[in-house]
């Protein structure tokens, strides 16, 4: 096969030379992210701290050659600040969060400075950056399905249900939405959009999984680690119920907010949801299963009584809105993803070109009609 080694001519025009500040983007979806953008032709800064596993999607697939990244403590202000001015983005991608629950019971004050301080620190930065004649016309906060307060409810949850969090990491991304509201009210309202021109955002996706994935406690991670030993895997919550989709998901419907809102950011400035369809909302015991099946080589699970911490045992998300009015709809089902994971991951085990075979997802996912439409 062909190898892709940079963005196709055929790239849509609205990213080509557009400045994209990234904050996260040594993380897992701060990776893909940064990999389709460069697809798509922008011009990339990124500021995160080093990658948090090893190995990392960021290192194995070479990010740092196309991305101008940036080092550093989203709670570090003055050094936020000092990279928004240097990189005057046209797009703020806020992905940079302490993202796990269950860190959250160990961490929950830096999860809370992280989620809540990160939060006003960038967003602080965009204003003071705005004021000196900067170029932001974009700003999408990415939060997560768990800012609901989670009643268990069987229907998805829509984008004016009440916020809420049981845990540190759900209170803190609650906050973050909160503070993201407070910003745009205060100093981005969408009436006085002719005089600032700024849009602000917040885009609330599901249980996200993919390649290049090695965080702990997570369910695809997990299990990988588990297959490429030859061990069972371990469930703890077999009937927990979540809005599971391929990364490239979320991905898509963050760079059509972004667009939207560089166009119109008085009209789409609200919060978002985009995840799976309701089909997609799965056990974890059948995700498990999937996995194990596509991988063959015996691969087997079992399970092991979970521990006394709280996870929500259903949450869905009503998408609705996002298919509406933005035209975003989700485009691999949940056995697609699957079987493009376990490709990537078969991958990375047999030491084949991880570049390679991630942006090759990535232009599958876009043929299938995943690009920002024009």
């Amino acid at each position: 096969m062909e190898k892709i080694t940079a963005k196709p001519t055929a790239s849509p025009p609205f990213w080509e030379k557009k400045r994209v500040f990234v904050t996260g983007h040594t993380g897992f979806k701060g990776g893909w992210l940064c990999m389709w953008l460069h697809l798509l032709g922008a011009e990339i800064t990124g500021y995160a701290l080093k990658p948090p596993t090893r190995p990392s999607l960021f290192e194995e697939a070479g990010i740092s050659r196309y991305v101008n990244s940036i080092i550093g403590d989203i709670r570090d202000c003055s050094r936020l600040l000092e990279a928004l001015r240097q990189a005057d983005p046209h797009i703020v991608i806020h992905m940079a969060a302490q993202p796990l629950v269950r860190d959250s019971y160990r961490m929950p004050v830096k999860t809370y400075e992280t989620n809540v301080l990160g939060t006003v620190y960038l967003l602080d930065a965009v204003r003071q950056a705005k004021q000196q004649g900067g170029a932001v016309r974009a700003v999408v906060n990415v939060t997560t399905d768990k800012c609901y307060e989670n009643k268990e409810w069987p229907w998805g949850y829509r984008e004016y249900e009440p916020l809420g969090g049981y845990d540190p990491y759900s209170s803190s991304k609650a906050c973050s939405e909160l503070v993201t509201a407070a910003y745009r009210s205060s100093f981005f309202h969408p009436a006085d959009y002719a005089q600032h021109g700024v849009g602000v955002a917040t885009a609330r996706a599901g249980n996200v999984i993919g390649g290049g994935d090695w965080a702990a406690d997570r369910l695809v991670p997990d299990c990988f680690r588990a297959l490429m030993s030859g061990d069972p895997v371990v469930i703890r919550h077999p009937q927990a119920i979540r809005p599971w989709q391929h990364v490239l998901e979320p991905l898509s419907g963050y760079l059509l907010l972004a667009e939207r809102l560089t166009e119109n950011g008085a009209k789409y400035a609200q919060g978002w949801n985009f995840g799976p369809d309701d089909d997609d909302a799965k056990p974890v015991e059948w995700i498990v299963r999937q996995m194990c099946s596509d991988w063959g080589e015996d691969a087997s699970y079992v399970f092991h009584k979970a521990d006394s911490l709280h996870e929500a045992h259903y949450l869905k998300l009503d998408c609705s809105k996002a298919k509406l009015e933005l035209g975003w709809h989700p485009r691999w089902n949940l056995q697609t993803a699957i079987g493009k994971i376990t490709e990537w991951m078969r991958a990375f085990k047999e030491g084949q070109d991880i570049e390679e075979i991630s942006f090759r997802q990535i232009e599958e996912y876009r043929r299938s009609g995943g690009d920002p439409p024009q």
